[in-house]
C-alpha cells in the first residue's frame, strides 16, 4: 500500500454552478484549491483527476429514472422536472449539471478506489460530499450523492465494514437513507438539532433499519454548541463506535458549516475545532481501519474565509504535512481572492482557539447540559444495539 496521500482535483468540477447569489459558490473550491497550491500542498501529494462517474456507478445508488431526470435538465434546464428535486430555489437546474455533478462523484468513487487497492493511504476530494441528494432525487444543494456512491462502491469492490463519519453542521441524510438496511455500513452525523436546521431529520432514535439496527447514529447538537461541546460530543461517541465496528475503511465529510460565520446554520464552532475533529478523524483510520482514509468536503457557505481554510487543514493532515493553526496564509492566495471576490482574505490558518479545550466524557456529565443531553440521548438509542454500555 503506497503511503502517499492522493488528491483528487479536476478544474472542471467548478461547473457545478447554481447561479448568481446561491449559497454554493463554486468560487470556494477554487479558493481552496489555490490555498493548496500556495502551501506547496500540491507537491506532497499525487493529484489525480478522475473520470466521471458512468450511469452503472450511479446506479449504485441512484434511480434511473431521476438520473434519467438530471440529464433531460442538464440539457434543458428550463423543463427541469420538480417532482425530482430539480429546478427549486434550493437546486436550480443548470446546463451541464449532470456532466459537472457526475464528475464530482467520479472524484469520490475515484479516491475510493484508490484507497482500497492501496494505491494510495488517503484520498481526499474537498469538492465532494454532497450528502443530501437521495436515491431518487436532489435535496439540500446535491444533485448526486457522491459520499453514498463512493461507498457503494466500497462495497461492490468487495468491502465489508465502512464507517461513515459526517460533521457537516446537516444531517447526513442521503447517505443514512441509502444503507439504512445496510449492516455492511455505519453511519454517524453530528449535526445541528433537526429542530432548528434542515433538513428536519438526524433524531437520535433514528438508529437503521430491519436488519441494521445499531448502523445509524445521530448526534443532534443544539443551536449554538461550541468548540468544547462540539468536541465533546464527537469525542463522547465516535471513537467508541469506530472502535467496535473495526472499519475496512472510514470515510468522512467534513462540512465546514459548523463554523460561526457561516450564514446558513447556528453552530458556533471555530476553525480550531474543525482542525481538531479532522486530526482525529485521521487517527482513528491510523488505529482502527489501517490507515484506510476517504476525506470529503461538503457544506460551508462562508465561501472566503473558512472554507479555504479549514479543507486545506484537510489536505495537509492526509498528506503528514499539517499546517500549524498559528501559520500566516500566503500573501500570494490573499492578493487572488480580493481580485476575484473583491474580499479581504483572512491573514492566519486558525480563529485563534488552539489549542481547543474540551472536557471528556469519561469525566462525567450534568444531566442538565444540553449538548451532554444530546450525547445520553444517542448513547441511549444506540450503544445497546451495539452491545455496549450506553
Amino acid at each position: 500500500m503506497s503511503g502517499r496521500a492522493q488528491l483528487m482535483w479536476d478544474e472542471a468540477v467548478t461547473g457545478y454552478d447554481f447561479g448568481p447569489g446561491h449559497p454554493m459558490d463554486p468560487v470556494r473550491l477554487a479558493l481552496t484549491w489555490r490555498l493548496v497550491e500556495a502551501f506547496g500542498l500540491d507537491r506532497e501529494v499525487d493529484v489525480v483527476a478522475a473520470k466521471a462517474a458512468g450511469e452503472s456507478t450511479l446506479r449504485l445508488v441512484h434511480r434511473g429514472d431521476y438520473i434519467d431526470a438530471v440529464k433531460a435538465a442538464s440539457v434543458n434546464p428550463r423543463a427541469a422536472d420538480m417532482s425530482y428535486g430539480l429546478g427549486t430555489m434550493d437546486d436550480p437546474a443548470f446546463a451541464g449539471m449532470h456532466e459537472a455533478s457526475a464528475l464530482i462523484a467520479g472524484q469520490s468513487v475515484g479516491a475510493a478506489e484508490a484507497v482500497w487497492r492501496g494505491d494510495a493511504l488517503h484520498a481526499v476530494n474537498f469538492a465532494g460530499g454532497l450528502h443530501h441528494a437521495m436515491p431518487g432525487g436532489a435535496a439540500g444543494f446535491c444533485i448526486y450523492n457522491d459520499a453514498a456512491v463512493a461507498i457503494a462502491r466500497l462495497l461492490e469492490l468487495g468491502a465489508e465494514r465502512v464507517a461513515y463519519v459526517d460533521v457537516d453542521v446537516h444531517h447526513g441524510d442521503g447517505v443514512q437513507a441509502a444503507f439504512w438496511e445496510d449492516p455492511r455500513v455505519l453511519t454517524i452525523s453530528l449535526h445541528e438539532h433537526p429542530r432548528t436546521l434542515f433538513p428536519q431529520t438526524g433524531w437520535p432514535e433514528e438508529t437503521g433499519g430491519a436488519g441494521a439496527e445499531g448502523s445509524a447514529v445521530n448526534v443532534a447538537l443544539p443551536a449554538g454548541t461550541g468548540d468544547a461541546g462540539w468536541l465533546r460530543a464527537f469525542h463522547a461517541v465516535v471513537p467508541e463506535l469506530v472502535a467496535d465496528f473495526r472499519p475496512q475503511v472510514l470515510v468522512t465529510q467534513h462540512g465546514a458549516d459548523t463554523h460561526f460565520e457561516d450564514p446558513l446554520a447556528h453552530l458556533a464552532v471555530s476553525l480550531d475545532a474543525q482542525r481538531a475533529v479532522q486530526v482525529a478523524c485521521h487517527e482513528l483510520a491510523h488505529e482502527y481501519a489501517d490507515g484506510r482514509w476517504v476525506a470529503l468536503g461538503g457544506g460551508g457557505y462562508a465561501v472566503v474565509d473558512v472554507v479555504p481554510r479549514s479543507w486545506t487543514h484537510l489536505v495537509g493532515i492526509a498528506a503528514g504535512r499539517e499546517i500549524e493553526p498559528g501559520a500566516g496564509v500566503p500573501e500570494a492566495w490573499r492578493s487572488g481572492v480580493f481580485a476575484r471576490t473583491r474580499q479581504l482574505g483572512p491573514g492566519r490558518m486558525t480563529d485563534g482557539r488552539w489549542p481547543v479545550e474540551w472536557v471528556g466524557w469519561e469525566a462525567g456529565y450534568d444531566p442538565s447540559d444540553r449538548v451532554d443531553q444530546a450525547v445520553l440521548a444517542v448513547r441511549r438509542a444506540v450503544f445497546p444495539l451495539r452491545g455496549l454500555l450506553a
